[in-house]
């Protein structure tokens, strides 16, 4: 095939760097879709902690204090650097999962990963706006579960992807344990 006048020209390399604007027109679909991907599962799961907040910014000042606590709890600003981490590193796992390719593995991960997204904004309103701390208690357990679930998943689909949910699990354990612990107190 030959190329003549214009044609010819456009073809040959680019003499000058090209800025990021004009760099990422470049992309490929697939790259262009993973960084979609990746900033609506950010949004997602900074969305859930948004709207978790809303029912416990009012409790932490109100409800809270006033319960019996054991000497393990932390004090309140520890919660939001933690839950924080926790929420960029779900999304950052679930992102990873994304990227495998199509696979009845890689939905059912998914799912889970929205089931037990949806157990973590369940708890907070369980807890923090019913103050019904037995009923969080049942509530957590099953988040627990959610959690696990997901992350043997998504250990099966990206070893990065179930250790970034390990933290999570932790964290989430500990939870339980204060859960735990403040309803026998109360």
């Amino acid at each position: 095939m030959r190329f003549v006048g214009s044609e010819a020209r456009s073809l040959r390399p680019a003499s000058r760097i090209m800025t990021m604007s004009e760099t990422s027109i470049l992309l490929p679909a697939s790259r262009k879709h993973s960084a979609i991907a990746l900033a609506a599962f950010l949004g997602l799961t900074y969305l859930v902690a948004s709207v978790s907040s809303v029912f416990t910014i009012a409790s932490i000042q109100t409800w809270y204090p006033v319960l019996a606590k054991p000497s393990f709890n932390p004090p309140n600003q520890v919660f939001g650097p933690v839950w924080t981490a926790l929420y960029t590193l779900m999304a950052l796992a679930a992102w990873l999962v994304w990227r495998r390719p199509d696979s009845p593995l890689r939905r059912a991960g998914l799912v889970w990963f929205g089931a037990q997204l949806a157990a973590n904004f369940l708890w907070s309103f369980v807890f923090f706006s019913a103050h019904r701390i037995g009923l969080a208690l049942i509530e957590i357990a099953l988040l627990w579960v959610g959690i696990l679930g997901t992350m043997i998943l998504f250990f099966r689909l990206s070893k990065a992807a179930g250790w970034m949910f390990a933290p999570y699990l932790a964290w989430v354990s500990f939870a339980g344990v204060l859960n735990f612990a403040i309803w026998r107190l109360n």
